[in-house]
């Protein structure tokens, strides 16, 4: 296998489609060095394990020698993506895309090489564009070709509002590879309509269409919706190594070798070996543990790693409560039992806490409760269990 062929495999793994693969096998004989684009519109503070899987790819390309561009969009982050929404979008000012965006800069190098990576705002070149040059751009693309986005086509048929500056969105996102002259795009596969409306746009004015490269959606730790912080589903990659250990911990079965090969470098023949092993009987959480203790290792160091393995393992199968547990403090010595779990901060609503509750998921120094109405009267050092996965030490 050529030099070629093998980074062509390397970057096949885990992605959901290449558009243009011949022209980018073509660019690789060149001998050029590529420009990988991809966007970030930074609508939240934090980046989690979604947003690395294109992170990820980045950095494999960044490994066979080429430049990486990590694309704040801090202009489009105004106007929001519309893609997949059923309504328009609140816009964010521009001091909180700014202030989400530095946060961005401070993590990105956790998985980036730095010295293969550029950074850019494309409020660089939106910016600078008169009205002129904005009718231009719309000249370049129809209504009816915007109305072939699923998105848009619902709603329009519903009735639902679109605005003109939602119309726009894909267009800037598209301009942004003619102004970077990118040989590579890479975006979810929710993202396809907007990656193949640059491919477009690089035709108009006259440059090589980039090559596109899709990559699956993470499902979040509720192995349905994707990966979001508004969700409360998500992973985030820079949240300390215990709850990060035990999330992935709390993944259903059925998602975690998407997690294995969106989220590790471990060969594809040993992760179906993995599956054949659980069709054979083994434990599925045996090869979660490995996972966990994989990904925290990436972002914490292969010690740290395998001393929270050994954490939980003395936590869920040894019975063995370690001394630094979180801690709860009270404030009193009487506390009904919602409210104590409300304090923990790791439920979303009273419904949840009352649920689990009276589902007998709900234990204080290994009494179960299984009434909303029970009063714990709290002694320092109390252990308390919520769930399967979380415990806290209790203090007045």
């Amino acid at each position: 296998m050529s030099n070629n062929e093998s980074a062509i495999s390397v970057i096949r793994r885990g992605t959901g489609e290449i558009i243009g693969e011949e022209s980018l096998l073509a660019k690789l004989n060149s001998k050029k060095k590529l420009v990988i684009k991809a966007g970030f519109d930074p609508t939240a503070p934090d980046l989690h394990l979604g947003h690395t899987v294109l992170l990820r790819k980045m950095r494999q390309f960044q490994d066979l020698g080429h430049t990486a561009v990590f694309l704040i969009g801090d202009f489009t982050g105004m106007i929001g993506d519309p893609s997949g929404k059923s309504r328009t979008r609140k816009r964010l000012t521009r001091e909180e895309v700014l202030q989400n965006a530095e946060t961005y800069k401070a993590q990105i190098f956790r998985i980036l090489d730095p010295e293969k990576t550029r950074i850019e705002f494309n409020s660089s070149w939106c910016k600078t564009m008169n009205f002129y040059d904005v009718l231009g751009l719309m000249s370049k693309y129809t209504v009816a070709r915007l109305l072939e986005r699923d998105d848009f086509s619902l709603r329009y048929k519903s009735g639902e509002p679109i605005s003109m500056l939602e119309f726009m969105y894909p267009l800037i996102q598209g301009y942004d590879s003619v102004a970077l002259n990118a040989d590579v795009e890479l975006g979810g596969t929710d993202q396809k309509f907007n990656l193949l409306v640059g491919r477009d746009l690089m035709r108009e004015y006259r440059l090589e269409p980039q090559t596109i490269i899709t990559m699956p959606i993470l499902e979040g730790t509720d192995g349905a919706e994707k990966m979001s912080k508004s969700l409360g589903n998500y992973i985030g990659i820079s949240e300390e190594v215990r709850s990060m250990f035990g999330k992935i911990m709390s993944i259903n079965d059925h998602i975690m070798f998407r997690y294995f090969e969106l989220l590790t470098d471990i060969p594809e023949n040993e992760i179906a070996g993995m599956k054949e092993q659980i069709n054979q009987g083994a434990n599925p959480r045996d090869f979660k543990l490995r996972l966990a203790e994989k990904i925290c290792g990436f972002y914490y160091g292969s010690e740290q790693a395998r001393q929270e393995n050994e954490n939980f393992l003395n936590v869920f199968s040894r019975n063995i409560m370690p001394e630094d547990l979180p801690v709860l403090k009270i404030g009193g010595q009487k506390i009904s039992l919602p409210d104590l779990l409300e304090k923990t901060g790791i439920f979303k609503s009273r419904g949840e806490i009352k649920r689990l509750i009276l589902q007998g998921g709900v234990s204080v120094d290994q009494i179960k409760y299984s009434s909303a109405e029970a009063m714990i009267e709290v002694k320092n050092g109390m252990i308390l269990k919520a769930g399967k996965k979380h415990f806290f030490r209790l203090f007045s």
